[in-house]
């Protein structure tokens, strides 16, 4: 039997320093004239977005605003959110925000489409209709939710985090605007872009991986170990900040097609029963699960010290040693970016995990 490799990836993605201006020619072009624009507060409230506000207003496009998102949103904002969205009478979606927003329009999208209750939706039996209408302005670079197919909201009566997995909660569009990401503080902008590098290096390494799949996480890889620490370093360093949203973005599209693997699986449970920032568990997991999976995957994680580490390094580390020497320059990065924010690189330094806690979140 020959060889089949998919990759789906039907975003449209738009580059741009003017974000009232792209979305006003993305609702045009759509034919949307009443969005809602789910997002939190603060968000709601920048100058970059109320001036694209201004501007989708002033060519007669009705936007309404739901800002109640949360980190680690529940189920019943997004309940609100679907009320919101049958109150104002929509027709799209412009989320606005980090991966909690993203996740709460998704959900948003899948309850007015589809009917019913969010919760329902975790069956994998009941299937989830095209969700079309949502535009994705991503405000970290982590997430790569403008361009993934999952959404993850809390259900905090059973203490997990529920995941929604369908190519039909792809955005029509995605708006990468670097000034979004301007006044990131440094340590969010450290854990988010962490975790864009472990969705990448979780795609180029899981079972499903394909060459294509590959192609975007290594690309990605190497966008991110460069551009990453002057982000950090510099929140005003736009380029910088260009390069980190591209490579969130490949990273996403690699991860929606071969999906993450035992760092992700680990996170989700640490922030469902510990309530662990999701970007800090990918940073302080990543080096510990490549060191478990070392044995099985040392071959490719001998290739990735290319993307990571560059042709330099790559070269000059015998064959043989090129796995350790890639857990060891994330270790290294991480410890970097440690060093910059104080970012915790341990369980014990989140002050949330209690070793008493580790049955319920290995059981999770």
């Amino acid at each position: 039997m020959a060889m089949e490799v998919k990759l789906l990836q039907p975003v449209k993605v738009v580059c741009t320093d003017d974000l009232g201006e792209t979305l006003v020619d993305i609702m045009q072009t759509a034919g949307y004239s009443r969005p809602l624009m789910v997002t939190d507060s603060f968000v709601g409230s920048m100058p970059l977005v109320v001036a694209a506000r201004t501007k989708l207003e002033q060519v007669g496009v009705d936007v309404a605003v739901f800002d109640q998102v949360k980190p680690d949103p529940l189920c019943e904002t997004v309940e609100s959110g679907v009320e919101a969205f049958e109150a104002h009478k929509a027709d799209s979606i412009i989320a606005i925000g980090g991966g909690s927003s993203m996740d709460v329009a998704r959900g948003i999208n899948i309850v007015r489409v589809n009917g019913g209750s969010i919760i329902e939706y975790t069956d994998p039996a009941k299937p989830i209709a095209p969700c079309n209408g949502m535009i994705a302005v991503p405000t970290t670079a982590g997430t790569g939710s403008e361009a993934t197919l999952v959404a993850v909201v809390a259900d905090p009566a059973n203490r997990v985090k529920m995941e929604f997995l369908s190519y039909h909660l792809l955005p029509d569009a995605a708006v990468l605007d670097p000034r979004m990401t301007e006044t990131l503080p440094p340590r969010i902008t450290a854990a988010t872009g962490f975790d864009a590098l472990v969705h990448a290096i979780e795609a180029a390494t899981c079972l499903q991986r394909n060459p294509v799949s590959d192609a975007f996480a290594e690309k990605a890889m190497a966008q991110i170990v460069r551009a990453l620490p002057r982000a950090v370093q510099n929140g005003k360093d736009r380029k910088a900040r260009m390069v980190m949203a591209n490579g969130s973005l490949l990273a996403g599209a690699a991860f929606s097609n071969s999906m993450v693997g035992l760092v992700h699986a680990i996170g989700h449970a640490l922030g469902g029963v510990c309530h662990v920032a999701h970007g800090e568990a990918m940073t302080i997991l990543l080096p510990a699960v490549m060191q478990y999976n070392l044995e099985k995957c040392k071959e490719r994680y001998g290739e990735l010290l290319l993307p990571l580490a560059g042709p330099e390094v790559y070269a000059a580390t015998p064959a043989e040693l090129r796995a350790q020497k890639t857990i060891d320059t994330l270790v290294a990065l991480r410890q970097q970016l440690a060093d910059l924010t104080g970012l915790p690189t341990t369980l014990s330094q989140t002050g949330r995990v209690k070793p008493e806690q580790f049955d319920e979140v290995a059981s999770t």
